[in-house]
C-alpha cells in the first residue's frame, strides 16, 4: 500500500453535560474518506450524550449512572475492536467489513445502547446521531460500521438482559450500635439497594474481593477515626481550615460526571486515537460499574451506621474514648445509605488505578471540575487525587477514614483484577 501521510487535528470541548465539538480533519485528498471515518471526537461526544442522557435526563443515581457508562463504553469499545482489532472486545463478535467505519460503529453502538435504556430521550439521541453520521461518507464504510455497533450494542443488552437491575430490594435492618439508620434530616430509606446484587460486567460476583469491614466499635482504631470526623466535619465549630471546606465542598458533586469530563479533557489533550480513546473509557467505566455495585453489596451487607448516629450515640458504642454530641451534624446533609465503605472512593480508586495502568501513576494528568464551586483542580499523581478525595469526603463529615480506604483498595483491586483478563491489546 502506498505510503500516506496524515495530519490530525482533534479539537473538543469537555463540558459536564454537552456534547463535545466535531473534529476537524486535513488529509490528503486520497486519504480525507478513511480519515474522517477514523475521528476521535466520536467517542467524547457520545460519552458526553451518554453523561446527559443518563444524568441529565434520566436522573439516574451516580453509582447506577455508573453502571450505564459501563454498558455504554463496553458497546462502543467492542464495535471499534470488530472494526480495527487491536484491543480484544468484552464480548466475542463477528469482525466488521474491513472497510467499516469506527466512527460509524462507535457512534451506532452508544446511540442503540442509550436509545433502549432510555427511551424518553429518543428525540435527542436521535438528533446526536443523525449529526454524527452526517460527518461520515455515505457508503461502504458507513454502512457496516453501522452494522457493527448495532451488532455490539444487541451483544451488550442481551448480556446484560435478567441481570437484577431494579429488582425489589430493601434494607431492613434492627437499630443497634454500629448498625445503620436513616439520617436527618430527610431519614430516607437506603437508595438504590438493588445494585449491591446486580450481576458485575467483568468480576465472577459482587463479593468476589473481600473487604475487611469497619473497625470494632471498642476498638482505639474506631475511636480516632470517629474524633477525626467529629472535629473536622462538622457544620460549624469545625477544625477545618478554609481551603479544606472548599476541598470538600468541591468534591460533593456528581462524581461519574466529574470524572466523565476529565476523561474527555484527557483523551483530547493527549491527542488518543479512535480505539485508544474507546479503551481507556471501556476499561476506566466497567471497573468503575463493577467496583460501585461491589461496594453497594458491602454498604447493604455491612449496613454500618454514618457518623452523625455514631456521635450522636457515641454513649451507645462501648468505647471508653469516645463522647456522644446529640447536637452534632455534618457540612452538608448525610446520603441516604450506609456507610461502609464509601461509595466515592469506590470510584476514585478504580480511576486513579485504571489510569496509573495506561498513563503510570506518576502522570494521570487529570483535570476535575465542581459545578458546586465553579472551580477546576488538575492532579498529577494518583496519589494526590486518593488522598485529597478520602479526606475531602471525611471534612464533609460523611465518613470516617476505614470507609474511605478500604473503598479505595477495593477500586484498586477490582483494577488490578481486570486489566490482566479485558481490554488487553490483541497479541498479548
Amino acid at each position: 500500500m502506498a505510503a500516506r501521510t496524515l495530519f490530525r487535528l482533534a479539537v473538543g470541548f469537555a463540558t459536564s453535560m454537552a456534547v463535545a465539538t466535531s473534529t476537524a480533519l486535513v488529509g490528503t485528498a486520497q486519504a480525507a474518506p478513511r480519515l474522517a471515518a477514523a475521528d476521535p471526537a466520536v467517542i467524547t461526544e457520545w460519552n458526553a450524550v451518554a453523561v446527559r442522557t443518563i444524568f441529565a435526563e434520566a436522573q439516574q443515581a451516580p453509582p447506577v449512572g455508573q453502571l450505564y457508562l459501563g454498558f455504554v463504553s463496553i458497546a462502543v469499545h467492542d464495535a471499534v475492536s470488530a472494526v480495527e482489532g487491536r484491543y480484544a472486545p468484552y464480548a466475542k463478535q463477528p469482525r466488521a467489513h474491513r472497510h467499516a467505519s469506527p466512527q460509524a460503529a462507535a457512534a451506532t453502538a452508544a446511540y442503540e445502547v442509550l436509545s433502549h435504556y432510555f427511551p424518553a430521550s429518543a428525540q435527542a439521541l436521535g438528533s446526536d446521531y443523525a449529526a454524527s453520521l452526517a460527518r461520515i461518507p455515505e457508503g461502504v464504510g458507513r454502512t457496516h460500521g453501522i452494522r457493527a455497533g448495532k451488532a455490539a450494542a444487541a451483544t451488550l443488552v442481551r448480556l446484560r438482559t435478567g441481570d437484577g437491575r431494579n429488582a425489589d430490594v430493601t434494607l431492613d435492618v434492627t437499630p443497634a450500635p454500629g448498625v445503620w439508620r436513616p439520617t436527618p434530616p430527610a431519614f430516607a430509606p437506603m437508595a438504590v439497594p438493588w445494585l449491591g446484587f446486580v450481576r458485575p460486567l467483568l468480576l465472577k460476583s459482587p463479593t468476589r474481593i473481600r473487604l475487611p469491614g469497619p473497625d470494632a466499635l471498642n476498638s482505639k482504631a474506631y475511636a480516632r477515626d470517629v474524633a477525626e470526623v467529629k472535629a473536622m466535619g462538622a457544620a460549624s465549630g469545625s477544625a477545618r481550615t478554609p481551603a479544606q471546606t472548599e476541598t470538600a465542598l468541591f468534591w460533593n458533586d456528581n462524581v461519574p460526571r466529574q470524572y466523565q469530563t476529565a476523561f474527555r479533557d484527557l483523551a483530547t489533550r493527549r491527542h488518543l486515537d479512535l480505539d485508544d480513546s474507546a479503551r481507556m473509557f471501556a476499561l476506566l467505566n466497567a471497573t468503575a460499574a463493577d467496583t460501585a455495585i461491589a461496594c453497594w453489596r458491602g454498604k447493604y451487607d455491612r449496613a454500618y451506621w454514618r457518623p452523625i448516629t455514631a456521635i450522636r450515640l457515641a454513649d451507645t458504642d462501648g468505647n471508653p474514648a469516645t463522647t456522644p454530641d446529640p447536637a452534632w451534624s455534618p457540612l452538608v446533609a448525610t446520603p441516604p445509605y450506609p456507610e461502609y465503605p464509601s461509595g466515592h472512593a469506590c470510584l476514585t480508586g478504580p480511576t486513579t488505578a485504571g489510569l496509573s495502568h495506561l498513563f503510570g501513576a506518576r502522570h494521570i494528568d487529570l483535570t476535575v471540575d465542581s459545578a458546586v464551586t465553579g472551580t477546576t483542580r488538575h492532579y498529577t499523581t494518583a496519589k494526590a487525587l486518593n488522598q485529597e478525595t478520602m479526606s475531602a469526603r471525611i471534612w464533609l463529615g460523611f465518613h470516617v477514614r476505614k470507609a474511605m480506604t478500604d473503598g479505595n483498595q477495593l477500586g484498586r483491586a477490582v483494577t488490578r483484577w481486570a486489566v490482566g483478563r479485558y481490554f488487553r491489546p490483541v497479541g498479548r
